[in-house]
């Protein structure tokens, strides 16, 4: 079993606000005596404090880890770059073409809107499909790493 199929056995409810006034009667849904009645700190299973640290299932502010490749397109290749030039993500960050993520030169993928006309020398870039299919990576650059 791995992360991704984990899901809910029941749907979701959204939790009653309790503690407001209004036509909740004398105790506004507390009960009467005991933890849940005090204001303050929350009682709680431990199991319950470790679930809630999984970010799976967790709401809108999951987001993946995996860092997104920059993404640079041959046309911006073809405008900045002389022929002959090395591509790669330290060369494209001191063009401005791509940014530094979390203080680190990123990965960096180039996609295929334009079309290759001049000969670069790729090193540590991946391609899109399209690249790849129209030949243009292996036939008139060369690929290194």
């Amino acid at each position: 079993m791995q992360l991704h199929h984990v899901t809910r056995s029941h749907p979701q409810r959204k939790a009653r606000r309790i503690g407001r006034g209004g036509k909740r009667g004398t105790y506004s849904g507390r009960g009467i005596k005991g933890l849940g009645a005090r204001a303050g700190g929350k009682f709680r299973p431990e199991e319950r404090d470790i679930l809630k640290k999984i970010p799976k299932l967790r709401g809108y502010k999951f987001k993946s880890r995996r860092q997104k490749p920059a993404v640079v397109n041959i046309a911006d290749l073809m405008r900045r770059f002389p022929d002959g030039a090395l591509v790669s993500p330290e060369t494209l960050l001191r063009m401005g073409l791509m940014r530094r993520t979390k203080g680190r030169v990123g990965r960096v993928k180039i996609l295929g809107n334009g079309t290759l006309k001049k000969k670069f020398v790729f090193r540590d870039v991946s391609f899109s499909r399209s690249v790849k299919e129209a030949a243009a990576v292996p036939a008139t650059a060369g690929v290194g790493r």
